[in-house]
């Protein structure tokens, strides 16, 4: 087992999924962790009083920081882009990548203090994209872009940096995507060929390999896929 004992952790959009995971996971491996979702009332990254204050209260909590799990993020609708509603675009985004940035930037000075980790939630889309789904590859390719500025800000200082970019996992996020449609929600992860899709607590492996490695080792990026799975859209499936 990882030993990340002592270490004193957030992780955003930690109730369900993949957070749900590596929730686990750190504390497991020894870690204290402070978490907090919208689902559940405790943080809205969208929300900048919102997020001040849980992150004040997690660093009152934890008496200080050394890792940082941004993984709160979601998805709306799967429409062609001049089908697209603003509400769902302007919703991804401000989740997605403003969120993301906003507790990036809350939590830096604590970590640039006493080195960190700092684990960033992309995905294949921001690498590939695949149709009817630009909101959201969109600010996946931002994440992806903001984890590279990110390491170039903070070059020199002792805070690693990583994006974790996974493809098909099954959790409740298509259920979000389609508004709580179970059927459609269904669909995305049925008949996934060579053993199915991903689950959450496989991504969660991904993020501990990267936070256990030697202090002097930046894991950059991992990219993982469903071995069906060879970019964004191209998954194969077995006969219905």
């Amino acid at each position: 087992m990882a030993d990340l004992e002592g270490k004193r952790a957030i992780v955003t959009g930690g109730s369900s999924g993949i957070g749900a995971a590596t929730v686990q996971a750190l504390a497991a491996a020894g870690a204290r962790v402070v978490t907090g979702s919208r689902s559940d009332g405790t943080l809205d990254v969208t929300d900048p009083v919102s997020s001040e204050r849980f992150v004040s209260r997690a660093l009152a909590e934890l008496g200080g920081l050394d890792i940082l799990v941004n993984n709160a993020g979601l998805s709306r609708g799967r429409d062609p882009v001049w089908e697209s509603h603003e509400e769902d675009e302007r919703e991804v985004i401000e989740t997605n990548v403003l969120g993301l940035m906003r507790m990036t930037r809350l939590c830096v000075p604590q970590l640039v203090d006493g080195g960190g980790h700092i684990v960033n939630l992309g995905s294949v889309a921001g690498i590939w994209s695949y149709p009817h789904g630009s909101s959201y590859v969109a600010s996946k390719f931002a994440v992806h872009g903001y984890t590279r500025a990110l390491r170039d800000d903070l070059h020199g200082k002792p805070v690693r940096i990583t994006n974790v970019a996974p493809g098909l996992v099954e959790t409740n996020f298509s259920k979000v995507r389609f508004k709580g449609d179970e059927e459609k929600a269904a669909a995305v992860y049925s008949n996934v060929a060579l053993g199915g899709p991903l689950h959450a607590e496989d991504v969660a492996d991904c993020i501990m390999f990267a936070l256990t490695r030697p202090p002097h080792v930046n894991i950059d990026e991992i990219v993982v896929l469903a071995l069906a799975q060879a970019s964004g859209a191209n998954v194969v499936r077995d006969p219905a």
